[in-house]
C-alpha cells in the first residue's frame, strides 16, 4: 500500500504502551498526530517538548498525540520497554501523550515505508475521519495542525503542494540510498545505473544530477561521456539562476580537492568563466552563500591567470566568515580551508587573525569533505 494524503490511516500495531492508555483505534472525530521517534535520535528528542506544547495546547479540539517508537536498537521487546521506561521517568516525567513501542518492524512496514519515509522523527497526522492529513517533520506541525483542526488543510493548495513534495522527495531518498550504498562498495557501474534511473524519473533533482556529473568524471574518470552531461549541468544551472545548481556545477569544476588534470583545460576553463561571470553578478545572496561562491570562483581566475582577482575573493570571503555568527569551531575550519587556498596562491603562510596556513603540496589530490 503507498500512503499519502487521503489515505485511510493504517492500523496502530503496536506491541506494548510505555505511557498512557492503549489506543486499539483511531477514533471518529479526534485528530490524531502519529510521531515515530527514537532516544538515540537527536531531533527526535528535541521535538518531544514541542509535541508536549501540542498536546496540552490543543487537547480541547480533539487532538491525541501518539510517539512510535519503532527503531530503538535492542531486539527483545521487554528489553526497550525496561530501557524506554527509564529514559522517559528521567528525560519527560511529566509526558502528557501516548508512548507506543514496536519492535516487529510491522508499523515502521505499515507507516513509514509505505510513505516512503526513511529518516526520523517523521510525523503522520490523522484527520477526524481517520485519513491521513499530512505526512512530515514534526517541526511544520505547527502551520499544519491549526488548519487541520479547522478543516481547512486538506483542501488547500498549501496541502496538495506539500505532499507532492514529499513524494518527490521520498522517490529521491530511494534513489539516493541505492547509489550511497554503491558508493561504499565502489561498484561505479551499479551507482551509474541508480543515478540514471533517478534521473530518468525525477529529472529536476540537483542531486542526481550533480551526482551524474561527480560519478563519471571523478569516480570513473571518463571525460568522453562526462563532459556532454556536466556541459549540460552548467547550461541548466546558469538558466535556472539557482544557487545549488550553481555551487554543484562549479564543485565540478573547481573543487581544489579534485584531480582535474584528465579535463581538458580550455573547455573547463571556458565553462568556468560563464559561471563565475554569472554568480558575480547576482545580487541578494546571503553570506554564507557568497562565500561559497567566492571560494569556489576563485580558483577559476587563479587558474586563468588572474591570480589578484583569485586573492582579492578570498579575501572576502575571510571578511565574510568572520562576520557570521557561527560557533567558534565551525568558523576556524571555514578560515582554515580558505586561507589554504590563499596561501597556495600567494606560495606563503598567511594569517588571518589568530588562523594561520601554509602552502600544502596537493600534487595527489584526494577527495575531502566540503566545508560549505
Amino acid at each position: 500500500m503507498v500512503l499519502s494524503m487521503e489515505s485511510t490511516a493504517p492500523a496502530l500495531e503496536v506491541q506494548d504502551w510505555v505511557r498512557g492508555r492503549p489506543l486499539a483505534n483511531f477514533q471518529p472525530g479526534k485528530v490524531y498526530v502519529v510521531d515515530f521517534w527514537a532516544t538515540w535520535c537527536g531531533p527526535c528528542v528535541s521535538a518531544m517538548p514541542d509535541l508536549m506544547l501540542l498536546q496540552e495546547k490543543y487537547k480541547d479540539s480533539g487532538l491525541e498525540v501518539v510517539a512510535v517508537a519503532a527503531c530503538e536498537k535492542a531486539t527483545a521487546a521487554d528489553e526497550v520497554r525496561a530501557y524506554l521506561d527509564g529514559w522517559l521517568t528521567e528525560r519527560f516525567p511529566k509526558l502528557n501523550f501516548r508512548i507506543g513501542l514496536d519492535c516487529t518492524g510491522e508499523m515502521n512496514k505499515l507507516w513509514m515505508e509505505a510513505s516512503s519515509s526513511f529518516g526520523i522523527p517523521s510525523s503522520f497526522v490523522v484527520d477526524r475521519d481517520s485519513c491521513i492529513a499530512f505526512i512530515g517533520h514534526p517541526a511544520e506541525l505547527d502551520d499544519v495542525l491549526p488548519k487541520v483542526l479547522d478543516g481547512s488543510w486538506r483542501t488547500s493548495d498549501q496541502a496538495k503542494a506539500a505532499d507532492r513534495e514529499r513524494i518527490a522527495n521520498g522517490r529521491e531518498d530511494v534513489f539516493l540510498y541505492k547509489i550511497s550504498a554503491a558508493m561504499k562498495l565502489e561498484d561505479w557501474k551499479t551507482a551509474l545505473s541508480a543515478i540514471e534511473d533517478g534521473i530518468a524519473l525525477l529529472p529536476d533533482s540537483i542531486q542526481l544530477r550533480v551526482a551524474h556529473a561527480d560519478t563519471l568524471l571523478h569516480k570513473m574518470r571518463d571525460m568522453q561521456t562526462g563532459l556532454p552531461v556536466l556541459r549540460q549541468l552548467v547550461r541548466d544551472a546558469i538558466d535556472r539562476n539557482a544557487e545549488d545548481w550553481l555551487l554543484g556545477a562549479m564543485y565540478q569544476l573547481f573543487n581544489p580537492a579534485y584531480d582535474h588534470t584528465d579535463f581538458p583545460s580550455v573547455e573547463r576553463l571556458a565553462m568556468g568563466k560563464e559561471l563565475s561571470e554569472h554568480i558575480l553578478a547576482m545580487t541578494g545572496l546571503e553570506d554564507n552563500a557568497k562565500v561559497a561562491y567566492y571560494r569556489l570562483a576563485a580558483p577559476y581566475y587563479y587558474e586563468s591567470g588572474n591570480k589578484a582577482r583569485a586573492e582579492e575573493l578570498l579575501e572576502r570571503a575571510l571578511k565574510l566568515v568572520d562576520g557570521m555568527p557561527f560557533p567558534d569551531k565551525i568558523k576556524k575550519r571555514w578560515l582554515e580551508d580558505l586561507l589554504q587556498s590563499l596561501a597556495k596562491y600567494r606560495g606563503q603562510k598567511v594569517c588571518y587573525g589568530d588562523v594561520c596556513a601554509a602552502p600544502e603540496d596537493r600534487d595527489t589530490p584526494k577527495a575531502k569533505e566540503n566545508p560549505t
